[in-house]
């Protein structure tokens, strides 16, 4: 892959449920501190980063001492609500540290129809930017279903880097990347390193989640791929189960599955 990253200037990074939660869903500590640390890195190398982070259905869940992870629509709207809070509570406290300032924006699905709620997002991500503050977002679970339905905030992550011109949207869940066969079934499953063109072959080869704190399975990756292709912007995905993985993709490292995206006009 060897992509060459000291072009970048924007950079959307979405990280899992799996990735920041312990198994029994409450908020690991340690990887959004791991997390923090590499966010604040890039920005003090001049990179502008926003951060689309799941997790506030599984820390809500878990701080009403519900006994799994809602299943009714309405028990994840309400959990979401509260592990929302402790979810911003804790990417505070830990960006805080490297005296970096987080913004909470919750968005819904119609940032992508509504032209004056699309322009008033647009000029929001860019004064923040600008104020160089992290942005931190999250669908607006508590009166849009968009992202409980369908997927784990990987479409979102597409939306939001397609929404602020990114230059990179870095996708982190529990998986390494896309793979050739299911790697849990076979293997000798091969990661692919590199994807020009997503097709129906590569959607053959996609597998659903295997976590119990997430939604997202490989096709709505790809698919948050294709979004973002379209418009020039690279994807690339990869393992979230240590949060260097980050400071090691802008390094060059071989990490995930990078897809290329179209070159821009």
């Amino acid at each position: 892959m060897k992509k060459d990253l000291k072009n970048i200037k924007r950079v959307v990074i979405k990280v899992g449920s799996s990735s920041i939660t312990h198994e029994n869903g409450t908020i690991n500590i340690a990887k959004i501190a791991d997390l923090a640390w590499n966010l604040s890195n890039l920005k003090n190398h001049g990179v502008e980063v926003v951060l689309v982070t799941s997790g506030a259905i599984a820390a809500g869940a878990k701080c009403m001492n519900l006994k799994e992870r809602p299943k009714d629509t309405s028990e994840k709207q309400a959990a979401s609500a509260v592990g929302q809070v402790a979810l911003m509570n804790t990417y505070n406290k830990e960006l805080k540290e490297f005296n970096y300032q987080v913004a909470q924006i919750l968005l819904t699905k119609q940032i992508e129809t509504d032209v004056v709620m699309r322009e008033n997002a647009v000029n929001s991500f860019n004064e923040l930017l600008k104020l160089n503050c992290i942005p931190i977002v999250n669908e607006n679970d508590a009166i849009c279903t968009f992202e409980i339905e369908f997927g784990d905030n990987d479409t979102l992550s597409a939306v939001v880097a397609r929404l602020i011109d990114s230059d990179l949207l870095i996708m982190l869940s529990d998986i390494d990347g896309l793979y050739d066969s299911d790697p849990n079934k076979n293997p000798d499953a091969k990661l692919i390193r590199q994807v020009d063109k997503i097709d129906e072959d590569l959607f053959d080869m996609a597998s659903g989640s295997t976590s119990n704190r997430g939604t997202g399975g490989m096709v709505t990756k790809l698919n948050a791929a294709m979004l973002c292709m379209e418009r020039g912007i690279d994807v690339i995905i990869a393992n979230g189960s240590d949060m260097g993985i980050i400071r090691r993709i802008f390094e060059g490292e071989d990490c995930g599955t990078l897809f290329k995206g179209a070159d821009k006009c």
